[in-house]
């Protein structure tokens, strides 16, 4: 019986996350959904984020994604970082949001992106960066040290389809 309550309780914070008016809950249905771990959600909070026009739902949405663990959101994930990047004017929360979202998915595929932010200007989102590499690929310095020779950091991390 415990997991009918499951299911009525992603069922309502689906609904909410999708229907509701006001963003504040529509942010708490994306943030509980990230702490049921519920991986049933991920593609539905990769659409809602696509659709989303609210700053702070989407950074619940990215933040749930992380805590979910599924790399089926790295790609969405790391098309709201371009999207960042291509503003120019990009907020250090929602980098560091982005940033352990793609660390906690664990995929290869983000560390091209997460790359650039190594040589970051910020001590915090330059650590975070680090840190995230530790996490995805533990032996990154020794692959650069061999491979800086030859290629940029960027071009070692390119994972080809």
């Amino acid at each position: 019986m415990a997991w009918q309550k499951g299911n009525e309780k992603y069922n309502q914070l689906i609904k909410q996350l999708f229907h509701d008016t006001d963003w504040h809950k529509r942010a708490d249905a994306a943030r509980e959904l990230g702490y049921m771990k519920d991986g049933r959600c991920v593609n539905l909070l990769c659409r809602t984020l696509r659709n989303e026009e609210e700053f702070m739902v989407q950074n619940r949405i990215i933040e749930a994604l992380g805590r979910i663990g599924d790399s089926r959101a790295t790609m969405r994930i790391i098309e709201v970082l371009e999207e960042e990047a291509d503003k120019h004017l990009s907020d250090k929360f929602r980098i560091i949001f982005i940033i352990e979202a793609l660390s906690n998915l664990n995929d290869k595929r983000a560390l091209v992106y997460i790359a650039h932010f190594l040589n970051s200007p910020d001590e915090e989102v330059k650590l975070l960066a680090e840190k995230a590499f530790d996490q995805i690929e533990p032996d990154w310095r020794l692959i650069i040290e061999r491979e800086l020779k030859k290629k940029s950091i960027e071009e070692i991390f390119k994972i080809k389809f």
